[in-house]
């Protein structure tokens, strides 16, 4: 295969140097503010600011209310992505099963990707309102109080089926495509040497869609920590109190409504840091045994 080339070096600069500026102005240069900021005691209305060091770090990491939204925000994470990544492979291995109907089962599937998370938070609002609530109702049957809104755990329950349903179609589309790429060979040598369904999926199946899984891991695992802020805040009602929270939301609380600049930045810069880690983490220790093929 003919490689492609580039008569000049500046031409390859020139055409990357939109995508720079872009990474550069709403990244870069946000990420060295915050850093920055967090090492400093801002007055809200920018007449001044002291250097207090790491005393905004320190004060973090000393605080119960800080651990207990970590602690949440563990919980909220795990959950969210492990369910998302279920009941999506379950409904891309029933759909990619699928003859009659397939299309119309698979938009069905597909169009809740097309929500934006505060719209997502809404219907949430609407499904658990504590007058007619269909799953308030659904809940009562069952003897369950569902109180949103005012319960710690009731809501923070929400939040985690409002971000699981938003998740799952995006989770669908990536399994369903790589369901259809296992070649039609592969399945059929499965079939002869295994004739059972729950053996040939984790024996041949699973393994083979081990990039995927990895690749969505990540995915889910950034949506959960950040992408959910709009299902948060709807979900509160812009009330937080003692409504749960996760630490991105837990930033903006305390920046914008406790005027805590410096230890709004230090919270970012702490969250950017274990995100870094954990990336660094997948890819060098669980993509050792992923293999592409």
């Amino acid at each position: 295969m003919k490689r492609a080339g580039f008569s000049t070096k500046w031409m390859p600069i020139l055409l990357l140097m939109p995508q720079l500026v872009i990474i550069a102005i709403f990244f870069y240069w946000p990420a060295w503010h915050a850093i920055q900021s967090s090492f400093y005691l801002q007055d809200p209305f920018g007449f001044g600011s002291t250097f207090v060091g790491l005393d905004n770090y320190t004060d973090l990491l000393g605080n119960s209310e800080y651990r207990r939204v970590a602690i949440f925000t563990l919980v909220f994470t795990v959950l969210v992505t492990f369910f998302s990544l279920a009941i999506a492979l379950l409904l891309a291995v029933k759909a990619d099963n699928v003859l009659r109907g397939a299309r119309t089962y698979r938009t069905l599937l597909m169009w809740v990707y097309a929500v934006a998370p505060p719209v997502a938070g809404f219907i949430g609002l609407i499904m658990f309102d504590q007058s007619w609530g269909p799953l308030t109702r659904l809940a009562g049957v069952f003897g369950w109080d569902f109180v949103l809104g005012v319960n710690f755990n009731d809501t923070a329950a929400a939040m985690v089926l409002v971000s699981v349903w938003k998740q799952i179609p995006v989770n669908f589309i990536f399994f369903l495509s790589g369901l259809q790429s296992i070649p039609r060979s592969v399945r059929e040598a499965a079939l002869i040497d295994n004739r059972s369904a729950t053996g040939r999926f984790w024996d041949v199946t699973f393994p083979l869609l081990a990039p995927t899984g990895f690749f969505l891991l990540i995915i889910n695992i950034t949506y959960a920590l950040f992408d959910t802020f709009g299902i948060v805040d709807t979900l509160v009602k812009g009330e937080p109190g003692n409504n749960p929270m996760t630490l991105v939301y837990k930033v903006y609380v305390d920046g914008f409504r406790g005027n805590d600049l410096g230890g709004s930045s230090a919270q970012s810069v702490i969250l950017m840091v274990l995100v870094l880690a954990l990336t660094i983490f997948q890819f060098r220790l669980i993509d050792r045994r992923i293999h592409y093929t």
